[in-house]
């Protein structure tokens, strides 16, 4: 979690406005920090089976290929009554206190604490909805990485606004900064998160069994 004011020094390199070169991060890595998404649920939730399993991690891959873990987040808007806190807003928000903090690692100024994000990734469970894409594009990201799509959360009977993440980014262009674009990223692990909410009978995560329409921490199995 360090590096992050020499990184502001580096910030008019990471000013791209043609097409980004080829992914430059290993499917390996990609994996790894999706699995820490997928972590930050039991973590923040307490439970291997949230209702609402939007996790979110912010890395910074660069300083070194492989990364290094700045923040995570996890949807609390039914914790929190707040429609806003969707998985990767929440990560935004603690990412920002984290480099605001006066008596913190970073105590960078709010100037500061805006541009750093042109050097961090920001990994999440599924597609970003449209406020979430817009947010991830506002604060120029250089990369967004995630997991199960808005299409296959549709076709599960999840209510979201039908526009894909990438449509978001196509209309995107007047801004200063590009980011990069990847998806699909351990989709066969996230989607199973997702297939029981709205599915009668649909299969529970690992740990959980279905009582009624929850799938709840299963007999023996002891919530984090």
């Amino acid at each position: 979690m360090k590096h992050i004011l020499p990184l502001l020094s580096l910030l008019p390199s990471l000013v791209l406005t043609t097409q980004l070169p080829p992914d430059p991060i290993s499917p390996q890595i990609r994996s790894r920090w999706m699995r820490t998404a997928i972590d930050a649920l039991s973590l923040l939730k307490s439970t291997p089976c949230p209702f609402d399993a939007f996790g979110a991690a912010i890395v910074n891959h660069t300083t070194s290929p492989e990364g290094t873990l700045i923040c995570i987040g996890a949807n609390s808007l039914r914790s929190d009554g707040n429609p806003t806190l969707h998985g990767e807003i929440a990560a935004i928000n603690n990412c920002s206190a984290l480099f605001t903090d006066a008596g913190g690692e970073y105590r960078l100024s709010m100037r500061e604490a805006l541009d750093a994000y042109a050097a961090l990734s920001i990994y999440t469970t599924a597609e970003a909805c449209p406020m979430c894409s817009a947010a991830i594009r506002q604060a120029g990201f250089a990369e967004y990485v995630y997991a199960t799509s808005t299409k296959t959360l549709i076709e599960l009977g999840w209510p979201q606004i039908d526009i894909d993440s990438a449509e978001v980014f196509r209309r995107s262009g007047r801004l200063a900064r590009e980011t990069r674009f990847v998806g699909g990223v351990l989709a066969e692990e996230t989607d199973g998160l997702f297939k029981w909410q709205f599915q009668e009978g649909g299969e529970c995560p690992a740990g959980c069994e279905r009582v009624g329409r929850e799938c709840l921490v299963s007999q023996g199995h002891d919530e984090l």
